[in-house]
Parts: structure tokens; sequence; C-alpha cells
């Protein structure tokens, strides 16, 4: 089977034209539309076309609380002209094919669980860091969606008891990408745009962008440690663009064994460890595991 797969973000959708060995035979990024589903229907399908008597379907992974019985989103995400539409049967009205979606955080989670970094893991999460967070939870050995199929949202978490109400004080502004490009522009008193490239290769020289990358990860850290006490988590993958720098990998690592150095509570639990890693897949993981969805769908 070969099916176009695809990564909706906030910023790029990316595309593959993959098969159930995952080969990979054409693949590519364009940006994401904002204005209209219309337009965003229209992308995927100039997208599709070319490739449409190669294939079986459309497997997508997009932001959003998605229900893939439907192929609805009912909600969440970046993209706000998804919330409350059935994207999944107006894209096969478009497109002429089947189109089975499925949450990005899910998505990743599952490819991770059943061929990545978290094979063999009984109690696991993804985070996929990127325009927002996306997330995936593995518990008992199943990606737990949840009855509102909000389970795993990460970018809705609190990142502050004494700061609830600020909507910048959320793991999806605070621990995204998108966030600590902010903080380093607050920190530098700069109003250009800088990308994730640039700050990362600002490391060598630039004691801020250093002191930044320290705060942003001890942000992640501890919504991982968080996490710990509530799921008894083994391992952690961290997903998205972000996740092939091997810096950022580390300094969470370091800023976890901060926390549990420092825990009040270390005394309760004799060994308290999470496996911090980047995800296998990584940029890839929502695509792989949007087709792994198709194929649960129509199997």
């Amino acid at each position: 089977m070969k099916l176009m797969a695809f990564d909706v973000g906030g910023t790029e959708i990316k595309y593959s034209l993959m098969d159930d060995d995952l080969n990979v035979y054409d693949s590519g990024y364009v940006d994401t539309p904002h204005d209209s589903f219309e337009h965003f229907a229209q992308v995927i399908y100039d997208i599709y076309e070319p490739h449409k008597d190669e294939c079986e379907g459309i497997a997508m992974s997009l932001p959003g609380f998605i229900d893939v019985k439907k192929g609805r989103c009912n909600g969440g995400g970046a993209l706000f002209y998804n919330h409350g539409t059935d994207v999944a049967p107006l894209l096969e009205e478009k497109c002429g094919y089947k189109v089975v979606l499925e949450n990005d955080g899910k998505a990743a989670a599952k490819a991770e669980y059943y061929k990545g970094s978290l094979q063999g893991c009984k109690n696991a999460a993804v985070f996929v860091i990127g325009t927002a967070v996306g997330g995936g939870l593995i518990i008992d050995g199943k990606v737990v969606k949840g009855r509102h199929f909000t389970a795993g949202e990460f970018s809705f978490l609190s990142t502050s008891i004494n700061d609830f109400e600020n909507p910048y004080s959320h793991m999806g502004t605070v621990c995204s990408t998108r966030g600590l490009l902010e903080m380093y522009k607050r920190a530098k008193g700069l109003e250009e745009e800088i990308n994730g490239r640039q700050f990362f290769a600002l490391l060598n020289e630039d004691e801020t962008a250093k002191k930044v990358l320290d705060e942003f990860a001890s942000g992640i850290a501890k919504q991982i440690y968080n996490l710990y006490w509530l799921l008894d988590l083994e391992k952690v993958a961290i997903g998205g663009g972000i996740s092939r720098q091997p810096i950022l990998i580390e300094k969470v690592n370091e800023q976890f064994n901060h926390l549990i150095d420092d825990s009040p509570v270390k005394q309760y639990l004799p060994v308290m460890e999470v496996d911090i890693v980047a995800a296998q897949f990584g940029n890839e993981a929502n695509q792989i595991g949007a087709f792994m969805t198709f194929v649960e769908e129509n199997g």
C-alpha cells in the first residue's frame, strides 16, 4: 500500500508518498495557509493530485481534538478554520479518495511506540515541539485519546498556578519553538524575527542564547517531572524539528536531573528517573503515525 502522508503544522505542511515499509518516494513541504479551509483543501489537492494514480488515499496528522472515526476536528489546534469541521469528508469530496485523520501528537506517539524510540515501554510520552506543543501519552501500552480526544494536549497545561489566567503561561507558548525564540528576542531586546536554525547557531558565541536555552529546557523538564509523578513514565521522546538539535536533549536531561537532585520528595522513591530521548523518527513521526492510523481504520 502507498499513501500520501501529510503532517499539517501551524507553519508548514510536510508531505510524503509512503509505503507500508515506510519507504518515501517523494516528499516536500509548503507553507500552511491560515485564511480559509477552502485554501487549505486546495493546497492538499494540488499536492495529492499528481500522485493520485500511485496511492490509495490520504493519511493526515493535524493539530486539534480529532475524532478519527468521523474525520472531524472538534476544536483546539492552530488552524481555527478547522474547528468544528468535518475535515476528512470534505477533503474526500475535494480529492476523490479516502482520507483518514489523526491528531499530530497521537500520531507521533503511535510511530514512536510501535516502531521507534518508545518500543517496549508500558508508560511513556511524546512531546512534539513546534509552533505549539503536541503530545501523546502511552499508558499500559496503549495510546490514550480520552472521551473528548484531548488526552495528551500538553499545549493547554498551565506552567504556573500563580499566573493561570495569563495565556502566555501555558505550555503551548512557553515550551514551544515559538516560545524559545520569543524568550531570546525579549532577552536581547530584538524586534526582528529569528528562526530556530539561527538561534542554535548562536549558542557557541552568545551567552544570552545559552541562558535562554537553559531556561527553556528547564520549563520542559518541569513538565516531565510533573508527568512522572502523575503517570510513572519510563521514557519521554522529544520530537519536532527542534529535536534534531542534540544540545536540546542534553539540556533537558541536565535540567531534569537538577530537579531530581533538588526535589524535596526524592527520599520517597529509591530510584526516580525518566529516560529523555530524541524521537527516532524526528520530523517524520507524524506522517508515519498518520499512515498507521489509515491502516488501522481500513485494515
